[in-house]
Parts: structure tokens; C-alpha cells; sequence
């Protein structure tokens, strides 16, 4: 049996700046022997580095050409160094300058050397500089005045070979420190992150009602907001991305179609922009009121970033001077930074909730529900190959049949619910209508949806438990009431919104365990996002599951004047 060949490997190209530095340095050596020599045939040295510098640009982490390379560079220097000195032009003293021009070029090998934490090799380098510089000098031959001109000679070796000793014990230290340095500021992103969340859930259980709600944090915001400027209406807005803002929280009588576009010609986009505040003297919801209208548009920055605004309005011209400016963003000031932590705790819980989410999708699809495939075909397989006469074993065997058939329904409606999320372009109704459609139809029911949806948003983690409970409710209906008909309304106008689950079923009073057990994880999910979980029966059959969160003045404004004509 014939091995197999190693995989190719890509070799490892030297760094574009390490050979323009290489290619300067032997440009300047060149010069240097043009003008210490004015002989031409002595620029073969400079050829010679050339050839030795060969393995430092095509193999530079070579384990043999590599170092190889590098001896011979400086072997080159040091013999070659001694001969340019012996063609220097002028007196004697000329040779030790003459010295200079090849000498220069140890800097090079050194600091490679000692820049990939080479300590040995780079003694081992000086060494043999040193031991070439002195066998160079010895079998030169000088003419006039050899004392001095040997005398130059050396002191101008010595000299650099001091330099480069420097040179690399300071290059070598500089490696070390900006290692140390990027050792100890590289994030360990799973160390870090414990760290940070341990810390998160300590502070919030030292926050006022232990919570991080970015609602409840913005409607106190709101209420201080009032105490200290008029305010007819007042809002915090919050981004939902895509360029557009959600509704946090609202206050006032009236229900405001706030602008929620930052790339509308408005004083919402220009405070955004500028993260400074902003007065107008319009309203700055979509439909524009009537009269005199003071605004005053307010980011929420917390360090360098808007996390936020606030928006109040008053029906009064100039309601809002540089005195009461000043009061508000006092209040918005310390506001930012809370909401700050209220949203990235948000996004840090949901992201970690869609990620555990879609993990059991793909262990179900890939384990349970493929066996239970593979059990249906054995099945199959088994009734095909089942003698006529054995009647009985065969319709057990359908009736097994069918039962899996019905377990593999189950997986796969709840392989949907799992990698179900609200899209971002489609809203939470347009999530919530498919969803229902979609389990209605595998389950026989008759499904009727009503919609009355806005093209503001909710949070996105408000939106993601609203779903989440819709679909429980769904499968309630499905699974337990042996409905017929399913109604399903989605009411939203944020930061209110209702979502309602109708059936005409058996109703809640027959219902199994475990249909209990879904009832309950739809209040704690209404709890978390502080909302309103409400369950009747419904007449003259069947259960209705409401879950409404925040208010309406509008809605609110149209069941007072209901009851007034009920009661008169």
C-alpha cells in the first residue's frame, strides 16, 4: 500500500516591508563602494549579498537556507569589507573609511535575527562577523602605511560591531516587550466574557427593582421628564437598525405617529446626527399638528454613542428656553448610560436565546427526526415484505406506521417553531400570520387572521417574546382544544401592542398537563417584557389567550367612551 503524499503547503513569502528595507540597504551599500572605491568590478560584494540574501526573501523561516543565508551575509560583509578598504581612494586613513561601506549591512541579518527571538544565533552571528572582519584584515594587504591603514581599519570594525551588538540586543527587547504587550491586551474572548457577565449580573441585582428593562427604564425617564418641562407629549425612541427607531415608551393623551426615519428632513435626524439638542417649533410626528407646537428632540448618549432620544412636545410657542434644556439633559445625562445597559443586556439575551435555539433545530433535524425517518422506511419495508395471510401483524404494523408518521409531523412543526424569528422587514404580525397559517394548515384548522399592523417597530426583544407566546398559544389550539376554527388578530402601535389566540375548541377546563405546563411559560414570557397575559373562555366554545403590553391612548381613549355610553 502505497503512503500518501503530504498535502501541498503554501510557503511563507517574506513581508513586503522586510525586502524594500533589504533592497535599500544594499542600494546604499552600492553607493558607498562607488564613492569609497571608484571601482565598478567592486560592486561584485554587492552581488554577492544579493545572492546570499536570496533564501531571506523567497524561504525567509527556512529551517537551513534560511540561517545559511544569513551566515554567509555576514561572512561576505566581513572578508569583503577588508578588500573595498584596500581600494579606497586617498591616503592610508582611506582604508578605515573604506571599511564603512559594506559594513553598514550587518544590521541586516542581526536584526532578523534577533526580531524572530533567535538569541543563539544571533551570538553565534557576532561571532563570526567578528572572526571574518579579523581574517579579512589579516590577508589584506595595504600599501604606504599598513599600521595606520590596518589601525582605521580595525577601529571602524570594532565600532560597528559594537553597533550591531546594540542594535540587536535592542531589537531583541523591543520583540519581547511588544509580545509580552499583545499577550496581555489579546482578549481571551470566553475568559473575557465570563468576566463581564458575572459582573453584569451583579450589578443588575444591585439595580432599583433589580431589573434591566429598557421600558420601565424609559417610562420613569418620561414621568421625571414631566416634573420639569411642560410636556403634552413625550416619547424615547431607541434604534431597531435599518435606519429606523423603535418606541421604548410613550406619554400623553393622544396617540402619536412619531417619525422614526433618521433620514427624514426632521429634528429627530439632526439631533441623532449631531448628538446635541435639537428644538423645533413642529411636531414631529408623520401627521403634523395643527396650531403652535414647541418640540424638543433630545439624544440619549452614553460615551460616544446615541443609544437613544427623547422627544417632548408642548401645544405652546416657545415652551422650551435654554434654562429648561439645561434640566432636561441633566436628567437624560446618567438616563443614556442605564438605557445603554438595559438594550446591550437585551441584545446579549436574545442573541444567546436565537443561537441556543437554532442549536436544537439542528440536533433534531439531524438526530431524532432522521432515525424516526429511517424507523417509518423499516416499517414500510416490513409491510411490503409481510406475508397475505398475517392481516393482523400488518395493521398493527400501520397503526405503528401512522403513529410515527404523526411524531415526525410533531418534529417538524416544531423544527419550524424553533427557526422561526421576526424578520426584520416583516414585522412581528407578518411572522405571526405565517406561523399560523402554516400550523393550521398541518393541523387541519381553519385559520383567520386580522391584522392592524403600523410600519413602527417594537424592540426587537419585545417583538421575539410576542412571538413566542402567539406560538405557543398556537400549538395549544393544535395540540389540546380539538378546535376547528383558529382566530388569530395582531393589534400593534408601539409601544402597544396586542396580540389575541381564539379557538372553538373544548376549552381550558379539559386541557392535558402539559397544555397547562404552555400556559404557564406564556406568563412568564408576558412577565419578562411586562406585559398582560389574559385567558377566557370563549363563547359559546372554546379558549381566548390575549397578551397585551404597554398602553394606547388611543384605544384606551375609545374603551372610556364605550363604557360612558354602556353606563348612561
Amino acid at each position: 500500500m502505497t503512503p500518501e503524499a503530504p498535502p501541498p503547503t503554501t510557503p511563507i513569502r517574506a513581508h513586503p516591508l522586510a525586502v524594500a528595507a533589504r533592497i535599500v540597504m544594499l542600494a546604499l551599500v552600492a553607493v558607498l563602494v562607488l564613492l569609497t572605491t571608484q571601482e565598478l568590478d567592486q560592486l561584485w560584494w554587492v552581488a554577492l549579498l544579493i545572492v546570499a540574501g536570496l533564501p531571506a526573501v523567497i524561504a525567509p523561516r527556512h529551517p537551513v537556507l534560511a540561517p545559511l543565508g544569513r551566515f554567509a551575509e555576514v561572512i561576505i560583509v566581513g572578508i569583503g569589507a577588508s578588500q573595498v578598504a584596500e581600494h579606497a581612494a586617498g591616503n592610508a586613513l582611506g582604508q578605515g573609511i573604506g571599511a564603512l561601506a559594506l559594513l553598514p549591512y550587518l544590521s541586516v541579518p542581526l536584526t532578523v535575527t534577533a526580531l524572530r527571538r533567535r538569541s543563539r544565533e544571533s551570538a553565534a552571528l557576532l561571532v563570526t562577523a567578528t572572526l571574518a572582519l579579523v581574517v579579512g584584515g589579516a590577508i589584506s594587504s595595504t600599501g604606504g602605511e599598513p599600521l595606520i591603514g590596518k589601525l582605521g581599519y580595525l577601529v571602524v570594525s570594532a565600532q560597528w560591531l559594537i553597533l550591531a551588538s546594540l542594535g540587536t540586543l535592542a531589537a531583541s527587547t523591543l520583540q519581547r516587550i511588544m509580545q509580552q504587550r499583545g499577550e496581555a491586551g489579546r482578549p481571551q474572548p470566553y475568559a473575557e466574557a465570563t468576566r463581564l457577565l458575572t459582573q453584569l449580573r451583579s450589578v443588575a441585582r444591585q439595580l432599583p427593582g433589580a431589573t434591566l428593562d429598557p421600558g420601565g427604564i424609559s417610562e420613569h425617564l418620561l414621568e421625571e421628564l414631566r416634573g420639569v418641562a411642560r410636556a403634552e407629549r413625550a416619547a424615547v425612541l431607541s434604534a431597531s437598525g435599518g435606519g429606523r427607531l423603535v418606541v421604548l415608551a410613550q406619554a400623553g393623551v393622544d396617540r402619536v405617529d412619531w417619525e422614526t426615519s433618521l433620514d427624514a428632513d426632521s429634528a429627530i435626524a439632526e439631533a441623532w446626527a449631531s448628538q446635541q439638542p435639537y428644538t423645533a417649533n413642529r411636531s414631529q410626528a408623520r401627521s403634523h399638528r395643527r396650531g403652535d407646537v414647541s418640540a424638543l428632540v433630545v439624544p440619549l448618549v452614553a460615551g460616544v454613542r446615541t443609544v437613544g432620544l427623547v422627544i417632548i412636545e408642548a401645544d405652546a410657542a416657545g415652551a422650551y428656553p435654554p434654562a429648561v434644556v439645561q434640566e432636561v439633559t441633566g436628567l437624560t445625562g446618567p438616563a443614556a448610560l442605564r438605557l445603554e445597559a438595559a438594550l446591550l443586556f437585551d441584545e446579549v439575551r436574545s442573541l444567546a436565546t436565537n443561537e441556543e435555539r437554532q442549536r436544537l433545530a439542528r440536533e433534531i433535524h439531524d438526530g431524532v427526526a432522521q432515525e424516526l425517518v429511517m424507523v417509518g422506511y423499516g416499517i414500510d419495508n416490513a409491510l411490503a415484505t409481510l406475508p397475505d395471510e398475517a392481516k393482523e401483524t400488518a395493521e398493527e404494523l400501520r397503526t405503528l406506521r401512522g403513529e410515527v408518521t404523526r411524531v415526525i409531523t410533531e418534529l417538524r412543526l416544531s423544527l419550524f417553531e424553533l427557526r422561526s424569528e421576526v424578520d426584520r422587514h416583516g414585522g412581528l404580525a407578518a411572522a405571526i400570520s405565517e406561523y399560523a397559517r402554516t400550523v393550521g394548515a398541518s393541523g387541519g384548522l381553519r385559520v383567520h387572521v386580522t391584522l392592524d399592523d403600523t410600519t413602527a417597530r417594537l424592540p426587537a426583544a419585545t417583538e421575539a417574546e410576542l412571538l413566542r407566546i402567539a406560538q405557543e398559544a398556537i400549538t395549544n389550539a393544535r395540540k389540546h382544544a380539538g378546535a376547528t376554527n383558529l382566530w388569530v388578530s395582531c393589534s400593534i402601535d408601539p409601544p402597544y401592542a396586542q396580540i389575541e389566540v381564539s379557538d372553538d375548541g373544548q376549552g381550558i377546563a379539559d386541557q392535558r398537563p402539559d397544555g397547562r405546563y404552555g400556559l404557564a411559560i406564556m406568563a412568564e414570557r408576558a412577565e419578562r417584557i411586562r406585559g398582560r397575559l389574559e385567558i377566557s373562555p370563549r363563547s359559546p366554545s372554546g379558549t381566548t389567550v390575549a397578551v397585551v403590553v404597554g398602553t394606547s391612548p388611543r384605544r384606551d381613549s375609545v374603551r372610556d367612551s364605550v363604557t360612558a355610553s354602556e353606563g348612561e
